[in-house]
């Protein structure tokens, strides 16, 4: 019989996301490293808290898989262990306080987004983009949840499409480097540039630094929406969760740059959260289209098909669809200059 449960379960969605932010807030998983064991009381006692607030918070993020009982206490799980300590390699608390405390209450207002067609986290008539914030801790925030998100999304590429045939590698937009690093492990004989604007490439070197991949990943510094071609040198150039960010025109002018810059049997390889061809889900695809409603002027996200046809009409061609699971992306489209 049907039932409202399922509307139940959208309404009551953001109550999950609520408790993760505010148990990486208090630290509640790194103080749990290692094993710890903690009580009810004791919790009470080293979060400031009354007890039965640390009953309901203790008892929520065990039922979310974030901590397991463990005789009368609670400890992380294997998933909070790995990912939401501080200091741990794949940490992924910094996309929890982004998505916290720089989308969370824009989204309150996503009628205005959709009636305005505004961004609501930044302001278009002052800013130019919202990777230009004027927030230096926003900005820390923004890079660590797009690092600890394209990872593992850049492991998943890398085992669905084959960069063994590739020598250099242009990462447009590439951001904190998360995609040259985890590829450059994978591909030993790989070399790549991180290729973004001036604030953004020294984020980029320390983590490049601290991989110990210096020798085999560079940084270099442009914008490829105002410069008017990409460096060149490079068999292999990746926009990975890139054009999601930008308009129609805006995409196809970047993808006629990258045709420019490839020479002959160069690819082109495209990462993102891919739209079914019905325009009908995934909802992580679909979700995220909102979610440009929120965050750009004129991103949006596109089927699979229409970056293929793109692709085509940019001149390249074996274009073809890969895809895969992973937290940035579902799939890539990967086409070849002729």
């Amino acid at each position: 019989m049907l039932t409202p449960t399922p509307l139940m379960r959208l309404v009551t969605g953001f109550w999950s996301f609520k408790t993760l932010a505010v148990a990486v807030d208090l630290e509640l998983f790194t103080r749990l490293a290692g094993g710890r064991v903690v009580t009810v009381k004791e919790a009470a006692a080293e979060f400031g808290l009354a007890e039965r607030p640390a009953d309901m918070l203790l008892a929520a993020c065990a039922s979310l898989g974030l901590l397991e009982k463990a005789g009368d206490g609670y400890r992380n799980s294997a998933l909070a262990e790995e990912f939401l300590v501080v200091g741990q390699r794949y940490y992924f608390g910094g996309q929890v306080r982004y998505c916290d405390e720089r989308t969370y209450l824009p989204w309150h207002r996503i009628g205005d987004a959709l009636r305005t067609d505004r961004p609501l986290t930044w302001d278009p008539d002052t800013e130019r983009s919202l990777f230009e914030t004027g927030d230096p801790q926003m900005l820390i925030h923004f890079w660590e949840a797009m690092y600890s998100t394209s990872i593992f999304t850049a492991r998943a590429l890398a085992e669905a499409y084959n960069f063994g045939a590739h020598a250099r590698l242009l990462d447009v937009g590439g951001g904190s480097g998360a995609f040259p690093i985890e590829l450059c492990r994978r591909y030993p004989q790989l070399r790549a540039t991180v290729y973004d604007l001036a604030h953004v490439c020294p984020i980029a070197d320390g983590k490049i630094r601290a991989a110990g991949l210096d020798d085999r990943i560079s940084t270099a510094v442009g914008d490829f929406l105002t410069e008017p071609a990409l460096p060149t040198g490079f068999d292999v150039i990746l926009l990975s969760m890139i054009l999601h960010d930008w308009d129609e025109t805006t995409n196809r002018a970047l993808l006629g740059k990258c045709y420019a810059a490839l020479p002959s049997g160069g690819a082109i390889v495209v990462s993102e959260l891919l739209l079914n061809s019905d325009r009908t889900g995934p909802p992580e695809a679909a979700l995220m289209g909102m979610n440009m409603i929120v965050e750009t002027v004129g991103g949006r996200n596109y089927s699979g098909s229409e970056y293929a046809t793109w692709l085509a009409d940019t001149g390249f061609t074996d274009v073809r669809v890969i895809a895969f699971d992973a937290p940035g992306a579902n799939g890539a489209v990967v086409a070849r200059k002729p």
